[in-house]
């Protein structure tokens, strides 16, 4: 893809709500000239709770919605779907690509700490479905991997929760459960998009000896390198625009969401959709 108005659309990344944000303003950071499309289907929030059958049909009406819109690149910037749907999605998106955020932390992760041990700190439907545990045993034999449900972590977040007694209590129980019969963490891996902004907190109960992997800042990267190899890149001297969709209550996801992307959001910049 080489035409310039092809190249102009944006990057289209939906999330079950407000986390995938985090991802959104990784992307913004690597790519300031990219216009972003953002879908947060918040009628239908948390998906990590939900079966593995509706998961993969909300994935499917989200992405089905970013079509329509019209984008050049697709990124499931939620852990849940995309250990669910990936591979579905990327069929029914074909041949644009699509990026998924398990992946890209997992290969961060074996990167930087080789036959090590890693830490998964995700929602219950990713541990459930073992997806950075299978992405990491497939690049690194050697690895050991444990995976921790932290759904408290994702109230935190959304409640602007994210240093204090209450956060640090609660981030030092959810590691402590985790590292029973000796095991020790070399690595953790921040496998849900709300939980950046508790990497502070999570930091110091780990000690700055354990690698924090943060998916959104390496799923960024990713993007980054596949608009570059395929000529996809937006080129332009203007910063690229913004756009948000989401599927229900627009002042909540105003609120919420500024703290996730780090700027004031209006629920006017909001777009309800209905999928």
């Amino acid at each position: 893809m080489s035409d310039t108005k092809e190249n102009d659309l944006p990057i289209g990344i939906f999330d079950s709500g407000v986390g995938g944000l985090t991802v959104l303003k990784a992307i913004r950071a690597e790519l300031p000239r990219e216009n972003l499309l953002y879908l947060g289907d918040t009628a239908r929030l948390p998906y990590g709770t939900k079966s593995p059958a509706s998961i993969a049909r909300y994935a499917a009406q989200a992405t089905a919605e970013l079509q329509e819109q019209g984008i050049k690149l697709l990124v499931v910037a939620c852990n849940t779907a995309s250990a669910v749907a990936l591979n579905a999605l990327r069929e029914q998106m074909s041949p644009l690509p699509v990026i998924g955020v398990v992946e890209p932390g997992a290969r961060a992760a074996v990167s930087a700490r080789p036959g090590g041990s890693h830490l998964v700190l995700a929602t219950e439907a990713t541990v459930q479905l073992g997806a950075y545990r299978k992405a990491i045993e497939s690049l690194d034999s050697a690895a050991t991997v444990r995976e921790k449900a932290c759904e408290l972590l994702v109230a935190l977040a959304e409640e602007g929760w994210t240093d204090g007694d209450i956060a640090t209590r609660i981030i030092r129980r959810y590691i402590d459960e985790a590292s029973g019969d000796d095991f020790r963490a070399d690595s953790i891996i921040l496998g849900c998009t709300h939980f950046p902004l508790l990497k502070g907190p999570i930091q110091v109960i780990a000690s700055d000896e354990v690698l924090l992997v943060d998916s959104a800042s390496t799923t960024a990267a990713v993007v980054g390198e596949t608009l570059r190899s395929s000529g996809r890149l937006r080129e332009s001297d203007r910063a690229g625009s913004l756009r948000f969709l989401a599927t229900d209550g627009a002042t909540r996801f105003a609120r919420v969401g500024g703290q996730f992307l780090g700027q004031p959001l209006s629920y006017k910049d909001i777009e309800l959709v209905d999928l």
